[in-house]
């Protein structure tokens, strides 16, 4: 994707005329109070919200944000930012941030990493992580809880609790929030305590035996303190069965946790909020299915000589005794000999539409997300001019992993080989299906100052920050599953190195490590071989962070504070350091000893990011703004790499204009605008799946990441809502997205010439659109509330490597409520029903062509060697989620 010399221009031009060509008519709108409202935060960017408040009548009310470390009003607030509201929330029946994957905010994409659930990529503005689930590695998005940074991905996906709005904010934040928000920030701010009684029960029920239950308690005040309890429990049964008996299917989640917060406020101007969580996720991943096979029509080989009926390891033109090559050497190439591919085995499918029960049955149990952490958020009104903060915050996260997603639809190598010397005996090459196993644990603790406050003319907001982390991993891949001699059976292979007997057991598999397990003692000591090769990798790092920021906004008074001039800066210093120190038992890394030494890395810097904005209010109802702004993302290691190397940090500059307007009595809003982000530095992931059944790191998904280069993105984006009576309104959102990503030299093929670059999960087109409708009843103070919203994506790249595109994606949501029926004076009852995917949308949203074509490999010198055919089998994918519907009933006390 190519941007053209002087886009940035045409760009901040464009964004311009599209607000001054507005001012005209938007000057004469009602001037609208100064006051942000405290009502109910929009359903989407901009938008409406749940009700408005009396003194703004049928208009669309104010939305209060956080985004400035302050609660100020969006449309008052001069950076991009979207706003899901509790009951936006509600009506979309997210229960977790993945169900945002569906686009209902255009510029924030979720999906999944690899095809699990119990990880998640997080991306704004084409600022998408292929791959931070890893110990050393951070993603460029930040995710808070009310106000507190998560280190890892790990456990995003466990349920929400009780919030009450969640705020996106787009382009880099990288002064007030800190490092690794450099696309933006994705802010969860759950409800505090209210010391007045309130409670509230939600129970539903819904297909693929979905059921689910929250509990929200609120106690009354008593000696100055306010207590509130929070539980939640989700389940939902595979949307795709496995036919491996006992084990569980794909896309499914058992999630339950609890909060509970207090609020002590002992004297006037001092606030002390604490809270605990705990949740627990069991999940399975979403399921990879072959969508093709031997796209490019290559002659597909038998395993059986035509020429002597005799069944062989290689492969033959079928019906003749020519051999044909599953690597072809140049030399061979310009001979003719001829190229075949391995057969599909028998029992393997292609599906390009949705499975609902696999081909093959393999081992898969749920894996297991643990995340707590407490919380001590607090504040003093010393003087009018300034109010002293404190957040202290420690977190921790455990997975367990079990993620088993592929099956043979994955493999990219023979599907089945037959063993000469005994046909029907099982052949060791013959195994597939990659069982990803992985126990990660993370703690981190976090502490932070501020000092907010305003003087005649000037709003600041300063203070300090201290983040400490500790992460470790260790991980197996075992191939679970091995073919019969013809492709028409398969055994489960057993979890335990060197034990060549088959089992039935539906959970193949094993994550075994003991501290003692090295390769000197796994010489001398057979009795911890076993432990030291089942491990394919195990590393360990830790991480500190210090930085101090400061902004200071000036509005001058003898221009009648209509301009806003912001200065504020961050000066970061972030120290990370690990060791790499299982990778498969390789004695063929360790020289001359035989001894393998911990690879370890050192990342250190010391960077100052800096933010300059000037705001216009043209009209108490038009503002403007212009905003340049940097960003980074820490650097680390991968430690999915075979030498733990460091890589840099890579950085952002951003420009950024945009207009917000409210027009038509505050029955209508319009926020556009426009931006520029040149990356550099980038952070790409080069990989392959080692799957010479010889080769010391079978089975291994090996990685290397690198500081490839500049990436440019360039964007703009509209929200518009309108509400033209009082009872409906009306949002739609759009975010069109250009990049161009550069290309580089893969350096696990040396030699090999450099190849495109791409960015994932960023389509160049995304919109969302929703209609509410609310309608009083006679029946109390009971209505009906309809909601409907649709929700487009573009294709776009799932891999960082390969050309392949995703399908565009539509996907409509829906919820009908009859709300607030009075039961007496204090208890009311809503029901409702839902539907997510409402017209059962099926789309591919990750797909891979790695299997698909053939893999060249060269020399050193870029000379190419050889090109191997055997591993082509065809694009494997993984869908959407189906259609899930169901029916809730709520009653508040």
């Amino acid at each position: 994707m190519i941007v053209r010399s002087g886009f940035r221009l045409q760009l901040l031009m464009g964004g311009a005329l599209i607000a001054l060509t507005a001012s005209p008519a938007l000057a004469q709108t009602a001037p609208a109070t100064d006051a942000a409202a405290t009502a109910p935060v929009a359903d989407t960017q901009a938008t409406t919200p749940a009700a408005a408040p009396e003194e703004q009548g049928a208009g669309i009310g104010d939305i209060v944000v956080t985004a400035t470390r302050r609660e100020t009003n969006l449309q008052k607030t001069p950076i991009s930012i979207s706003v899901l509201s509790a009951q936006g929330i509600a009506d979309r029946h997210v229960l977790s941030l993945f169900n945002l994957a569906d686009g209902s905010i255009p510029s924030l994409r979720v999906a999944t990493f690899e095809a699990r659930q119990s990880a998640l990529t997080i991306g704004i503005r084409g600022i998408v992580p292929y791959d931070q689930n890893q110990t050393a590695r951070d993603g460029g998005v930040g995710v808070y809880i009310d106000g507190v940074a998560l280190g890892k991905t790990q456990g995003l996906n466990a349920a929400l609790f009780d919030i009450e709005r969640i705020e996106v904010l787009k382009g880099p934040q990288g002064t007030l929030f800190g490092r690794n928000t450099e696309g933006g920030a994705l802010s969860l701010v759950s409800k505090a305590p209210t010391g007045v009684f309130d409670a509230r029960v939600t129970a539903g029920i819904g297909n693929y035996g979905a059921r689910n239950t929250d509990l929200h308690l609120d106690l009354p005040s008593f000696y100055n303190i306010s207590l509130k309890f929070d539980g939640v429990y989700q389940h939902q049964d595979p949307t795709v069965k496995n036919r491996l008996q006992g084990a569980t299917g794909w896309n499914y989640y058992d999630r339950k946790g609890g909060r509970v917060a207090a609020r002590w406020q002992p004297i006037d101007g001092f606030t002390a909020d604490l809270a605990y969580d705990y949740a627990k996720d069991e999940n399975s991943p979403n399921f990879s299915q072959l969508l093709n096979y031997n796209p490019g029509k290559y002659a597909v080989g038998s395993y059986t000589n035509g020429a002597t009926g005799v069944l062989g390891t290689s492969l033959f033109v079928p019906g003749t005794g020519t051999a044909c090559g599953g690597t072809i050497t140049a030399a061979q190439s310009a001979a003719g000999r001829p190229i075949c591919v391995a057969p599909k085995a028998p029992l393997v499918g292609v599906h390009p539409e949705r499975q609902y029960i696999s081909d093959v049955g393999v081992p898969q149990q749920p894996s297991v997300d643990i995340t707590h952490g407490f919380s001590a958020n607090l504040k003093y009104k010393l003087a009018p001019w300034i109010e002293l903060r404190s957040i202290t915050a420690w977190r921790g996260v455990k997975t367990d992993q079990w993620d088993n997603s592929g099956g043979p639809e994955r493999s990219s190598f023979s599907p089945f080989v037959v063993n000469t010397a005994n046909p029907t005996a099982i052949n060791t090459t013959g195994t597939f299906s990659r069982y990803s196993l992985s126990f990660l644990k993370q703690n981190q603790f976090s502490q932070e100052f501020q000092a907010v406050g305003s003087v005649p003319q000037f709003d600041y907001v300063v203070g300090a920050y201290y983040y400490t982390e500790q992460a470790s991993e260790y991980a197996a891949t075992p191939l679970t599953n091995q073919w019969n001699a013809d492709g028409t059976a398969y055994t489960i292979r057993s979890p335990i190195p060197g034990n060549s007997s088959a089992i039935t057991g539906a959970n193949s598999g094993l994550q075994r490590y003991d501290a003692s397990c090295n390769n000197t003692l796994a010489a001398t000591a057979p009795q911890f071989a076993n432990s030291c090769q089942f491990i394919t990798r195990a590393s360990a790092a830790t991480d500190h962070n210090y930085s101090v920021f400061g902004n200071l906004t000036f509005s001058p008074e003898a221009l009648g504070n209509v301009l806003h001039i912001t200065a504020g800066g961050r000066w970061t210093k972030d120290d990370r350091h690990g060791s790499l120190y299982v990778i498969n038992n390789r004695t063929d890394l360790a020289g001359a000893t035989g001894v393998v030494a911990p690879f370890g890395f050192k990342n250190s810097i010391s960077r100052f990011d800096p933010m300059f904005n000037i705001a216009f209010d043209a009209t108490r109802d038009i503002h403007f703004y212009a905003k340049y702004a940097t960003g980074f993302r820490a650097g680390g290691a991968n430690d999915r790499s075979l030498q733990f190397n460091a890589f840099g940090p890579e950085a952002v500059k951003s420009y950024e204009i945009g207009a917000k307007a409210d027009f038509w009595d505050h029955r209508a809003r319009l926020n556009v605008a426009g931006y520029i982000m040149d990356r550099s530095n980038t952070q790409f992931d080069f990989d392959y799946f080692d799957t010479n059944g010889s080769s010391p790191t079978n089975g291994a998904h090996i990685e290397q990441t690198t500081n490839a280069g500049k990436s440019k993105i360039r964007g703009v984006e509209i929200d518009l809502t309108v509400k033209p009576i009082p009872q409906l309104t009306l949002t739609g959102s759009y975010a069109y997205t250009y990049w161009k990503a550069p290309s580089a030299v893969n350096p696990l093929t040396p030699g090999a010439p450099p190849q495109q670059l791409y960015i994932v999960y960023t389509p160049k087109n995304a919109a969302s659109a929703a209609l509410d409708y609310v309608v009083p009843v006679n029946i109390g103070d009971a209505s009906v509330r309809l909601h409907l919203d649709g929700n487009y994506s573009s294709s776009q790249y799932s891999f960082q490597l390969e050309s392949t595109k995703t399908d565009a994606s539509f996907v409509m949501n829906g919820r009908l409520a009859l709300a607030d029926i009075a039961v007496n004076d204090h208890n009311k009852v809503t029901v409702s029903v839902w539907a997510r995917n409402l017209l059962d949308t099926t789309y591919v949203y990750r797909r891979s062509s790695a299997n698909s074509t053939p893999v060249q490999n060269y020399s050193a010198t870029g000379a190419l060697i050889s090109t191997a055919y055997g591993g082509i089998l065809g694009d494997y994918g993984n869908f959407n989620a189906p259609r899930t519907y169901g029916f809730e009933l709520s009653a508040k006390f």
